[in-house]
């Protein structure tokens, strides 16, 4: 993990006293002058730890505070002014500050002060996923996503069952994690099981949980992901692969807040909230029998509909330049921006694959772009590069491959051959040899690349 550290701080003095504290290392070390640009940046790219030497007045420093911790409550905030009072500081710690620094700084006390600060962040990271910012919740600027977030305002505080539909890759799990930070559950669990990935057995009993003895294998008693989100937020994904006999004891679950764990007998009540989504035709799925009806109507309570983004292309730009700061902070690599050509082009495309595509796309242009600046023939070469692997139908821009005589055909494919590995080299090289960076920027599964790497000796 890469610490990101954004200091506000009117001198260079706090933040070269870190740089030479963690000399040797990756952090990311960024200095802003003045407090109110912190919020902004903030909202751009994610930090670690925010240190504030010369913050708000101090009439105003405790509402500040508050504001930021409502905002990003997994952030660490460590204070080290020029003076504060005692019953300043003691407040500004009850607010949620996690240390106070008195000047002149000892370098020890700053070193451990900041350990102290990045294992506490790595730890809440390791046992809970990362909270949706209150910030970031209200996304989008187009008419439709507006829509959605003045919906997704007025839902959340209810315990209604909400089903969010859509095409895969419009962002449909970020709803759900919206949902639930606005809700009154925020503090509670937020689970999430993946209906699609898990076979009809194994998803039972990780929705459910099972006794000892249920099965061959189960050696202990084991809560089921229902039971973990207890008080907070269980969000189905893909609620449409569900097999029957799985519907059957999900309606259970929707009717009477009761399970049961596979090989038990004990009837078990629950407090969770459901949030499910699926690209599937539900509807569809009721008419041909594939879907239970009285299920389809327990969780379509409160539905919630997202355009694919090729229906709000005015949301294409913010979330690109979004994208390019995240992708740099995930990856190590230097700030970019993308040039006016450059995101004129991304606007201009139809994206099926939505968000998701989007969000790899310029991960990929980020890690293999070589300036500080993304242009716009590094995005019509990133979209014309032909990675195709074998296991993929078609050729990459979508237009059939040209008829080729027989004899043309082994020069081709030793041409493909050293391309493909030639583009597996670079990207590694790009990533550090992080395997599953490449499989994102290259836009592939992890298995599709590992086979690859094998194919190629690499």
């Amino acid at each position: 993990m890469t610490p990101s550290i954004l200091i506000v701080d009117s001198s260079e003095e706090l933040k070269e006293l870190i740089q030479r504290t963690f000399t040797g290392t990756d952090a990311r070390v960024e200095r802003l002058s003045e407090s109110t640009a912190a919020l902004e940046v903030l909202n751009q790219k994610p930090f670690d730890l925010l240190m504030i030497g010369q913050g708000p007045p101090e009439g105003a420093l405790i509402d500040w505070l508050r504001a930021v911790l409502d905002t990003w409550p997994g952030l660490a905030i460590v204070l080290c002014p020029e003076t504060i009072s005692v019953s300043l500081a003691m407040e500004a710690v009850r607010t949620g500050v996690l240390d106070v620094l008195t000047r002149p700084l000892d370098p020890e006390q700053v070193r451990f002060v900041v350990d102290k600060a990045l294992s506490a962040t790595r730890r809440r990271a390791a046992a809970h996923p990362p909270p949706v910012a209150k910030a970031e919740l209200l996304f989008g600027r187009s008419e439709r996503m507006q829509s959605v977030r003045a919906q997704l305002v007025q839902l959340a505080p209810s315990t209604a069952t909400v089903l969010v539909r859509g095409e895969s890759g419009t962002g449909k799990e970020l709803v759900a994690r919206t949902i639930h930070a606005l809700s009154p559950r925020a503090d509670a669990p937020f689970v999430k099981i993946d209906c699609a990935s898990l076979p009809e057995t194994l998803l039972e009993s990780e929705l459910f949980g099972y006794e000892k003895g249920a099965f061959t294998g189960a050696g202990a008693k084991k809560q089921g992901r229902v039971e973990l989100a207890e008080q907070g937020t269980l969000f189905l994904d893909e609620v449409g692969e569900l097999a029957l006999s799985t519907q059957s004891k999900l309606l259970r679950l929707l009717q009477d807040r009761e399970i049961e764990r596979l090989g038990g007998t004990k009837t078990i009540r629950v407090d969770v909230r459901v949030v499910a989504a699926t690209h599937r035709d539900l509807e569809g799925m009721v008419e041909n029998g594939s879907f239970r009806r009285d299920l389809f109507y327990r969780l379509n309570v409160l539905p919630v509909w997202l355009a694919p983004l090729r229906a709000r292309r005015d949301d294409i730009l913010d979330l690109a330049q979004r994208f390019v700061a995240e992708a740099a902070a995930r990856n190590g690599v230097s700030s970019k921006v993308l040039e006016p050509g450059a995101l004129e082009v991304l606007v201009a495309q139809r994206w099926p694959g939505n968000v998701r595509q989007l969000q790899n796309f310029v991960e990929r242009l980020v890690v293999l772009s070589s300036g500080t600046s993304i242009t716009r023939a590094e995005v019509e070469g990133e979209l014309t590069r032909p990675i195709r692997f074998e296991t993929e139908t078609g050729p990459a821009g979508g237009d059939a491959l040209p008829a080729l005589g027989t004899t043309g055909l082994p020069v081709l494919t030793a041409a493909m051959r050293d391309a493909e590995r030639e583009i597996l080299l670079r990207t590694l090289r790009k990533v550090g040899g992080n395997r599953s960076a490449a499989a994102r920027v290259l836009g592939v599964s992890r298995s599709t690349l590992y086979n690859k790497l094998e194919e190629h000796d690499l």
